[in-house]
């Protein structure tokens, strides 16, 4: 399993179980991993400044090598990387939502910016072909200007436990993967 120390940062409302963070978390950890799966404030109702502000302290803290974020987990990545404040070996963005995403419960989020640098030695960008909340257009623009490569999903809806991403093992392997970088 993984050496590498891993911080799995949930979207909006948690990544609890039987979503795939929870079942990655449970697998690292079940193997002697060293990972971190915090709730970050008031995951329901959550405020931009707080969740930047405790992940500050996490990333400060835990100092990991990996980074596993999901929806609006990525769109807390940008807000980081846009001060340039931690430098993790592998990102791994899983469905961030459109920059233009207007949903009043999570408006303190958007617009998120685009920084020059997501602040990453490897990224991977995966993507679904039917997720409501940002369309392939958008993601291939995010992949070109980053020049990373883009995964996208066929039919996979929001990559969620109610898409049926509950156990995956695909995100397992880029995560363990991340040791022979």
């Amino acid at each position: 399993m993984s050496k590498a120390k891993t911080l799995i940062l949930h979207g909006w409302g948690g990544s609890d179980a039987p979503h795939w963070q929870a079942w990655l978390a449970c697998k690292l950890a079940s193997n002697y991993g060293t990972v971190s799966f915090p709730i970050l404030d008031n995951p329901h109702f959550p405020n931009k400044n707080r969740w930047v502000s405790q992940t500050k302290q996490i990333l400060n803290d835990f100092k990991p090598d990996t980074v596993v974020c999901h929806s609006l987990g990525c769109v807390l990545w940008f807000w980081l990387a846009s001060e340039n404040i931690f430098h993790v070996k592998h990102l791994i963005l899983v469905a961030p939502p459109s920059t233009n995403t207007n949903i009043d419960t999570i408006k303190s989020f958007f617009p998120y910016p685009i920084p020059p640098s997501l602040c990453a030695s490897k990224i991977d960008l995966i993507v679904s072909n039917n997720d409501i909340y940002m369309g392939i257009d958008e993601a291939k623009e995010m992949a070109r200007k980053y020049n990373i490569q883009l995964e996208i999903l066929h039919q996979a809806g929001h990559i969620n436990s109610d898409s049926g991403f509950g156990k995956w093992e695909h995100v397992l392997e880029l995560v363990t993967a991340q040791d022979n970088i």
